[in-house]
């Protein structure tokens, strides 16, 4: 199924490690034009810092402290998104005793911009979901699900478009295949469909009609499956398809120092990265557009 038919139908004490830049194509005449990617995944409800006597995240994580890391960024730079690669919900008794209210919630005081949606997140089922959307002040995106027939219909979207600093970025978002995942009574009539034919029927759209400088894709893919190489992961999105500039994964849980850089299906760099989960990193790109439509960019992840 051709999802263009589809859619004609319905924080302070931060330390940085590592650093990644590579040049990519773009089609933005505007000069200098920066902008910043800030985006986390697979939080799982963890709102609290981890204790100092952590086995492995000691003094990590914590919801106000990355609320003052976003904050220092957009103070240097006001061209900044916020995005979020799925699995906001359960893992702790946050969600257990409010059934994500809060997650919404704080990530709308914190001003997120767009996210997909994980396995996860359905955890609740749809009506579940559905009842702590009002709480959500901020976009959520995925282009292989449809929802046709669900309460969730006419809430998620396959895309959505923002314009800073003279820039149109394209934000799409794919989820992983629930089967096996999740209890079927959880997501009901939601389908399921090929992540790499719907990602490039999408990119094609945002590319060509809707003219969009920067294309990102939200995955909830997964980075990497070495027991199942040709599996549909993260890298394996990157590698079969083109024009897509930067893949935000998550569920695998994958720490990532810098973004990954791979070769695409005509041969140009696509980023992607991860930042682990529970809130302990958040990953920062940096793009820069010039005047003869290049664009580099610079990756790190930020130890929260």
């Amino acid at each position: 199924m051709k999802r263009r038919d589809f859619i004609h139908k319905t924080a302070a004490g931060a330390a940085l490690v590592g650093l990644g830049s590579v040049s990519l194509t773009a089609c933005n005449n505007n000069p200098k034009s920066h902008i910043t990617i800030l985006h986390t995944n697979d939080v799982h409800s963890h709102i609290d810092p981890f204790p100092a006597d952590h086995p492995v995240f000691p003094n990590q994580g914590g919801v106000a402290r990355r609320a003052t890391l976003i904050e220092q960024v957009r103070n240097e730079n006001q061209n900044t998104l916020l995005l979020d690669a799925g699995d906001i919900f359960q893992g702790s008794p946050y969600f257990n005793y409010y059934g994500g209210e809060l997650e919404f919630k704080l990530m709308s005081m914190l001003r997120y911009d767009a996210v997909t949606i994980g396995n996860h997140d359905f955890d609740n089922g749809i009506d579940g979901l559905l009842a702590q959307m009002p709480n959500a002040n901020f976009d959520f995106v995925c282009a292989n699900y449809t929802f046709v027939n669900t309460p969730l219909e006419t809430l998620i979207k396959p895309y959505k478009i923002f314009v800073k600093g003279g820039v149109k970025i394209g934000v799409f978002g794919l989820g992983i295949e629930l089967k096996g995942l999740v209890d079927k009574k959880n997501y009901k009539e939601t389908v399921y469909l090929d992540p790499i034919e719907i990602a490039q029927d999408i990119v094609k759209e945002l590319k060509e009609d809707e003219k969009c400088d920067l294309v990102i894709c939200l995955s909830h893919l997964g980075y990497q499956y070495n027991n199942n190489p040709n599996k549909v992961s993260d890298l394996v999105l990157a590698a079969n398809t083109k024009d897509i500039d930067l893949i935000i994964g998550g569920h695998t849980h994958t720490f990532l120092e810098k973004p990954a850089i791979v070769k695409n299906k005509i041969n140009k760099d696509v980023l992607v990265n991860q930042v682990g989960c529970y809130g302990i990193n958040v990953g920062r790109i940096d793009f820069y557009f010039d005047n003869e439509s290049v664009v580099t960019s610079t990756g790190k992840s930020i130890i929260v």
